[in-house]
């Protein structure tokens, strides 16, 4: 189970917002995508590349 920290739940919002003064159907979907996304990490947790500029095995992102 991934586990949003305060910081990333706020991200979100500030992206559902930005997203949103042009179309909230859009702003929904991009967030519905963004927490599918994370949601696959539990059966695939080493999913994604490796940040660059850090180089640590276990930090990975997901483009969406």
């Amino acid at each position: 189970m991934v586990k949003w920290s305060l910081p990333a739940k706020r991200n979100l919002k500030a992206i559902y917002d930005y997203i949103s003064k042009d179309s909230r159907f859009y702003a929904k979907r991009v967030i519905e995508e963004i927490v599918e996304k994370s949601e696959t990490l539990d059966k695939f947790p080493r999913m994604g590349r490796v940040v660059p500029e850090i180089g640590n095995e276990n930090i990975r992102e997901l483009i969406v």
